[in-house]
Protein backbone atom coordinates (compact mmCIF):
# COMPACT_ATOMS: atom_id res chain seq x y z
CA UNK A 1 0.00 0.00 0.00
CA UNK A 2 3.07 2.16 1.13
CA UNK A 3 4.68 1.53 -2.34
CA UNK A 4 1.29 2.38 -4.11
CA UNK A 5 0.93 5.75 -2.57
CA UNK A 6 4.36 7.22 -2.87
CA UNK A 7 5.16 5.42 -6.60
CA UNK A 8 6.32 8.04 -8.96
CA UNK A 9 3.37 9.21 -11.44
CA UNK A 10 2.89 7.49 -15.30
CA UNK A 11 5.83 8.81 -17.53
CA UNK A 12 4.21 11.46 -19.89
CA UNK A 13 3.62 9.87 -23.01
CA UNK A 14 5.89 11.06 -25.46
CA UNK A 15 4.35 13.01 -29.34
CA UNK A 16 4.90 9.84 -31.06
CA UNK A 17 2.60 7.92 -28.02
CA UNK A 18 -0.26 10.27 -28.72
CA UNK A 19 -0.19 10.67 -32.30
CA UNK A 20 -0.01 6.41 -32.23
CA UNK A 21 -3.26 6.55 -29.81
CA UNK A 22 -4.67 9.76 -32.06
CA UNK A 23 -4.38 7.95 -35.76
CA UNK A 24 -5.02 4.18 -34.52
CA UNK A 25 -8.31 4.12 -36.72
CA UNK A 26 -6.70 5.64 -39.53
CA UNK A 27 -4.17 3.28 -39.14
CA UNK A 28 -6.74 0.10 -39.11
CA UNK A 29 -8.29 2.06 -42.13
CA UNK A 30 -5.49 2.60 -44.28
CA UNK A 31 -2.24 0.42 -42.81
CA UNK A 32 -4.15 -2.94 -42.53
CA UNK A 33 -5.67 -2.61 -45.65
CA UNK A 34 -2.66 -1.86 -47.30
CA UNK A 35 -1.05 -5.05 -45.64
CA UNK A 36 -4.44 -7.55 -46.62
CA UNK A 37 -3.56 -6.18 -50.43
CA UNK A 38 0.25 -6.94 -49.93
CA UNK A 39 -0.44 -10.34 -48.34
CA UNK A 40 0.99 -13.16 -50.34
CA UNK A 41 1.86 -11.26 -53.25
CA UNK A 42 5.27 -11.48 -54.75
CA UNK A 43 5.07 -8.95 -57.58
CA UNK A 44 3.52 -5.73 -58.24
CA UNK A 45 1.67 -5.37 -60.78
CA UNK A 46 -1.09 -3.03 -62.33
CA UNK A 47 -3.99 -5.05 -60.25
CA UNK A 48 -2.30 -4.27 -56.87
CA UNK A 49 -1.61 -0.38 -57.97
CA UNK A 50 -5.51 -0.44 -58.77
CA UNK A 51 -6.21 -1.71 -55.18
CA UNK A 52 -3.78 0.48 -53.73
CA UNK A 53 -5.46 3.77 -55.13
CA UNK A 54 -8.63 3.05 -53.66
CA UNK A 55 -7.19 2.28 -50.69
CA UNK A 56 -5.53 5.57 -50.60
CA UNK A 57 -8.39 7.66 -51.31
CA UNK A 58 -10.71 5.92 -48.83
CA UNK A 59 -8.80 6.98 -46.16
CA UNK A 60 -9.26 10.74 -47.40
CA UNK A 61 -6.29 11.35 -49.10
CA UNK A 62 -7.68 12.74 -52.15
CA UNK A 63 -7.65 12.04 -55.49
CA UNK A 64 -4.67 14.38 -56.23
CA UNK A 65 -2.62 13.42 -53.37
CA UNK A 66 -3.08 9.26 -54.77
CA UNK A 67 -2.33 10.34 -57.87
CA UNK A 68 0.67 11.68 -57.15
CA UNK A 69 1.88 9.05 -55.32
CA UNK A 70 0.81 6.04 -56.95
CA UNK A 71 2.76 7.84 -60.15
CA UNK A 72 5.61 8.32 -58.17
CA UNK A 73 5.49 4.48 -57.69
CA UNK A 74 5.19 3.83 -61.47
CA UNK A 75 8.72 5.75 -62.00
CA UNK A 76 10.40 3.68 -59.28
CA UNK A 77 9.38 0.68 -60.40
CA UNK A 78 10.00 1.64 -64.19
CA UNK A 79 14.11 2.36 -62.68
CA UNK A 80 13.46 -0.69 -61.12
CA UNK A 81 14.22 0.91 -57.12
CA UNK A 82 11.07 -1.53 -56.32
CA UNK A 83 10.45 -5.19 -56.47
CA UNK A 84 8.80 -6.64 -53.43
CA UNK A 85 5.36 -5.31 -52.22
CA UNK A 86 6.33 -4.64 -49.05
CA UNK A 87 8.23 -2.04 -50.15
CA UNK A 88 5.50 -0.04 -51.21
CA UNK A 89 4.49 0.72 -47.96
CA UNK A 90 8.16 2.67 -46.84
CA UNK A 91 7.95 4.46 -50.42
CA UNK A 92 4.36 5.57 -49.32
CA UNK A 93 5.13 7.07 -45.92
CA UNK A 94 8.21 8.43 -47.68
CA UNK A 95 6.18 10.40 -50.19
CA UNK A 96 3.63 11.56 -47.28
CA UNK A 97 6.24 12.74 -45.24
CA UNK A 98 7.89 14.73 -48.33
CA UNK A 99 4.35 16.36 -49.04
CA UNK A 100 3.91 17.41 -45.04
CA UNK A 101 7.57 18.81 -44.97
CA UNK A 102 7.14 20.58 -47.96
CA UNK A 103 3.99 22.49 -46.63
CA UNK A 104 6.80 23.61 -44.28
CA UNK A 105 7.13 25.11 -41.13
CA UNK A 106 7.19 29.04 -41.70
CA UNK A 107 6.19 30.18 -38.52
CA UNK A 108 5.91 34.08 -39.05
CA UNK A 109 8.59 36.31 -37.34
CA UNK A 110 6.80 37.93 -34.13
CA UNK A 111 7.84 42.16 -34.86
CA UNK A 112 5.52 43.49 -32.02
CA UNK A 113 4.28 42.63 -28.88
CA UNK A 114 1.99 41.08 -27.78
CA UNK A 115 1.73 38.11 -30.35
CA UNK A 116 -1.75 38.65 -31.85
CA UNK A 117 -3.38 35.66 -32.85
CA UNK A 118 -6.68 35.48 -35.02
CA UNK A 119 -8.53 32.07 -34.66
CA UNK A 120 -10.88 31.46 -37.76
CA UNK A 121 -13.36 28.82 -38.99
CA UNK A 122 -16.84 27.87 -39.76
CA UNK A 123 -19.12 26.85 -36.59
CA UNK A 124 -18.37 23.36 -35.41
CA UNK A 125 -15.08 22.88 -36.10
CA UNK A 126 -13.80 23.13 -32.55
CA UNK A 127 -12.93 26.56 -32.70
CA UNK A 128 -13.62 28.37 -29.25
CA UNK A 129 -12.12 25.01 -27.75
CA UNK A 130 -9.56 24.80 -29.28
CA UNK A 131 -8.67 28.84 -28.32
CA UNK A 132 -9.32 27.25 -24.59
CA UNK A 133 -6.13 24.71 -25.66
CA UNK A 134 -3.82 26.93 -26.98
CA UNK A 135 -4.55 28.83 -23.76
CA UNK A 136 -3.65 26.32 -21.55
CA UNK A 137 -0.61 25.22 -23.83
CA UNK A 138 0.48 28.88 -23.72
CA UNK A 139 -0.08 29.06 -19.87
CA UNK A 140 2.16 25.88 -19.35
CA UNK A 141 5.26 27.42 -21.04
CA UNK A 142 4.74 30.49 -18.74
CA UNK A 143 3.42 32.96 -21.04
CA UNK A 144 0.52 35.44 -19.74
CA UNK A 145 -2.86 35.08 -22.18
CA UNK A 146 -5.92 37.58 -23.04
CA UNK A 147 -9.05 35.89 -24.79
CA UNK A 148 -11.26 38.63 -27.05
CA UNK A 149 -14.78 37.68 -28.04
CA UNK A 150 -14.57 38.35 -31.04
CA UNK A 151 -17.32 36.50 -32.50
CA UNK A 152 -20.11 38.87 -30.59
CA UNK A 153 -23.15 37.97 -33.25
CA UNK A 154 -23.68 34.91 -30.76
CA UNK A 155 -24.23 34.78 -27.10
CA UNK A 156 -23.48 31.43 -26.37
CA UNK A 157 -20.07 31.97 -28.15
CA UNK A 158 -19.31 34.50 -25.28
CA UNK A 159 -20.39 32.24 -22.96
CA UNK A 160 -18.04 29.46 -24.18
CA UNK A 161 -15.26 31.90 -24.08
CA UNK A 162 -15.70 32.57 -20.79
CA UNK A 163 -15.49 29.34 -19.64
CA UNK A 164 -12.81 28.36 -21.14
CA UNK A 165 -11.25 31.58 -19.88
CA UNK A 166 -12.31 30.42 -15.94
CA UNK A 167 -11.18 26.92 -16.51
CA UNK A 168 -7.33 28.82 -17.74
CA UNK A 169 -7.38 31.68 -15.20
CA UNK A 170 -7.86 34.24 -17.87
CA UNK A 171 -9.75 37.16 -18.93
CA UNK A 172 -11.73 37.48 -21.61
CA UNK A 173 -12.41 41.08 -23.21
CA UNK A 174 -15.56 41.15 -24.43
CA UNK A 175 -18.88 44.03 -25.40
CA UNK A 176 -22.64 43.40 -25.54
CA UNK A 177 -24.42 41.51 -28.33
CA UNK A 178 -24.22 42.30 -31.61
CA UNK A 179 -20.81 45.15 -30.96
CA UNK A 180 -18.57 45.61 -33.35
CA UNK A 181 -15.85 42.69 -32.90
CA UNK A 182 -13.15 45.41 -34.35
CA UNK A 183 -14.07 47.35 -31.55
CA UNK A 184 -13.73 44.20 -28.67
CA UNK A 185 -10.13 44.10 -30.86
CA UNK A 186 -9.28 47.66 -29.98
CA UNK A 187 -9.90 46.83 -26.05
CA UNK A 188 -8.30 43.78 -25.58
CA UNK A 189 -4.99 44.94 -27.12
CA UNK A 190 -5.12 48.08 -25.70
CA UNK A 191 -5.51 45.88 -22.14
CA UNK A 192 -2.68 43.64 -23.29
CA UNK A 193 -0.22 46.16 -24.21
CA UNK A 194 -0.71 48.14 -20.80
CA UNK A 195 -0.58 45.00 -18.97
CA UNK A 196 2.13 43.65 -20.39
CA UNK A 197 0.18 40.40 -21.35
CA UNK A 198 2.28 38.54 -24.06
CA UNK A 199 -0.35 36.49 -26.03
CA UNK A 200 -3.76 37.96 -27.17
CA UNK A 201 -5.51 35.31 -29.12
CA UNK A 202 -8.97 36.60 -30.95
CA UNK A 203 -11.98 34.47 -31.40
CA UNK A 204 -13.86 35.42 -34.67
CA UNK A 205 -17.36 34.78 -35.48
CA UNK A 206 -17.73 31.16 -37.13
CA UNK A 207 -18.90 32.50 -40.39
CA UNK A 208 -19.29 30.10 -43.59
CA UNK A 209 -16.96 30.87 -46.18
CA UNK A 210 -19.60 32.11 -48.87
CA UNK A 211 -21.12 34.89 -46.65
CA UNK A 212 -18.75 38.29 -48.38
CA UNK A 213 -19.94 40.68 -45.83
CA UNK A 214 -18.39 38.41 -42.96
CA UNK A 215 -15.49 37.81 -44.32
CA UNK A 216 -14.72 41.51 -45.15
CA UNK A 217 -15.58 41.71 -41.46
CA UNK A 218 -12.77 39.43 -40.93
CA UNK A 219 -10.21 41.99 -43.15
CA UNK A 220 -11.42 44.82 -40.66
CA UNK A 221 -10.46 43.03 -37.67
CA UNK A 222 -6.40 42.39 -39.28
CA UNK A 223 -6.37 46.16 -40.13
CA UNK A 224 -7.30 46.99 -36.75
CA UNK A 225 -4.63 44.49 -35.65
CA UNK A 226 -2.02 46.09 -37.58
CA UNK A 227 -2.64 49.22 -36.41
CA UNK A 228 -2.51 48.87 -32.36
CA UNK A 229 0.35 46.30 -33.11
CA UNK A 230 3.11 45.88 -35.20
CA UNK A 231 3.39 42.86 -37.73
CA UNK A 232 -0.37 41.64 -35.90
CA UNK A 233 -1.96 38.99 -36.59
CA UNK A 234 1.18 36.78 -36.25
CA UNK A 235 -0.83 34.02 -37.02
CA UNK A 236 -3.73 33.39 -38.46
CA UNK A 237 -4.82 30.25 -37.87
CA UNK A 238 -7.53 28.40 -39.64
CA UNK A 239 -9.48 25.08 -37.46
CA UNK A 240 -10.77 22.07 -39.31
CA UNK A 241 -12.52 19.14 -38.46
CA UNK A 242 -10.92 16.42 -39.42
CA UNK A 243 -13.82 14.29 -39.43
CA UNK A 244 -15.45 16.65 -42.50
CA UNK A 245 -12.61 14.80 -44.29
CA UNK A 246 -12.54 16.80 -48.15
CA UNK A 247 -15.64 18.49 -47.76
CA UNK A 248 -13.59 20.74 -45.35
CA UNK A 249 -11.00 21.56 -48.19
CA UNK A 250 -13.45 24.08 -49.93
CA UNK A 251 -14.17 26.17 -47.20
CA UNK A 252 -10.59 25.99 -46.27
CA UNK A 253 -9.49 27.60 -49.84
CA UNK A 254 -11.92 30.01 -49.22
CA UNK A 255 -10.11 30.93 -45.96
CA UNK A 256 -6.68 31.22 -46.99
CA UNK A 257 -7.51 33.35 -50.24
CA UNK A 258 -9.43 36.33 -48.13
CA UNK A 259 -8.09 35.61 -44.46
CA UNK A 260 -4.45 35.99 -44.93
CA UNK A 261 -4.70 32.39 -43.23
CA UNK A 262 -0.51 31.48 -41.76
CA UNK A 263 -1.61 28.09 -40.16
CA UNK A 264 -4.12 24.84 -39.46
CA UNK A 265 -5.19 22.97 -36.29
CA UNK A 266 -7.03 20.25 -37.50
CA UNK A 267 -9.56 19.09 -34.48
CA UNK A 268 -10.59 15.52 -33.89
CA UNK A 269 -8.08 13.46 -35.77
CA UNK A 270 -8.48 10.88 -32.83
CA UNK A 271 -12.19 10.62 -34.48
CA UNK A 272 -11.54 9.77 -37.71
CA UNK A 273 -10.98 6.92 -39.77
CA UNK A 274 -9.47 8.99 -42.30
CA UNK A 275 -6.52 10.71 -41.42
CA UNK A 276 -5.31 10.74 -44.73
CA UNK A 277 -6.79 14.06 -44.69
CA UNK A 278 -3.70 15.63 -43.00
CA UNK A 279 -1.75 15.12 -45.87
CA UNK A 280 -4.09 15.90 -48.53
CA UNK A 281 -4.76 19.34 -46.29
CA UNK A 282 -0.89 20.12 -46.26
CA UNK A 283 -0.43 19.39 -50.21
CA UNK A 284 -3.87 21.37 -51.23
CA UNK A 285 -3.07 24.24 -49.55
CA UNK A 286 0.30 24.68 -49.39
CA UNK A 287 0.07 24.99 -45.53
CA UNK A 288 1.52 23.91 -42.13
CA UNK A 289 -0.41 22.72 -39.56
CA UNK A 290 0.20 23.96 -36.69
CA UNK A 291 -1.56 21.87 -34.04
CA UNK A 292 -3.66 18.56 -34.39
CA UNK A 293 -6.26 17.76 -31.86
CA UNK A 294 -6.02 13.87 -30.09
CA UNK A 295 -8.24 14.09 -27.42
CA UNK A 296 -11.09 15.76 -25.28
CA UNK A 297 -9.15 17.27 -22.10
CA UNK A 298 -8.03 20.70 -21.95
CA UNK A 299 -4.17 19.38 -22.78
CA UNK A 300 -4.71 17.35 -25.67
CA UNK A 301 -3.49 19.87 -28.54
CA UNK A 302 -0.41 18.95 -30.05
CA UNK A 303 2.21 21.07 -31.98
CA UNK A 304 2.10 18.38 -35.10
CA UNK A 305 5.27 17.03 -36.15
CA UNK A 306 5.02 15.33 -39.52
CA UNK A 307 7.83 12.82 -38.86
CA UNK A 308 6.09 11.60 -35.76
CA UNK A 309 2.39 11.08 -37.10
CA UNK A 310 3.68 9.36 -40.28
CA UNK A 311 6.09 7.09 -38.16
CA UNK A 312 2.46 6.50 -35.66
CA UNK A 313 0.25 5.84 -38.98
CA UNK A 314 2.47 3.27 -40.43
CA UNK A 315 4.66 1.41 -37.38
CA UNK A 316 1.69 1.83 -35.25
Amino acid sequence: MITTLFSAPPPKPTLYERFKKAVEKTRDNLVEQMDDIFQGRKVIDEELLEELEMTLISSDLGVGTTEEIIDQIRRQLSRKELSDPQQLKESIARHMMEILQKAGDGKPTVAGSPQVFLVVGVNGTGKTTTIGKLTHRFKTQGKSVLLAAGDTFRAAAVEQLDVWGERNGVEVIKQKAGADPSAVLYDALNAAKARGVDIVIVDTAGRLHNKAGLMSELEKIRRTAGRLVDGAPHETLLVLDAVTGQNGLEQARQFTETAGVTGLVLTKLDGTAKGGIVVAIARELKLPIRYVGVGEQIGDLEEFDAESFVRALFQG
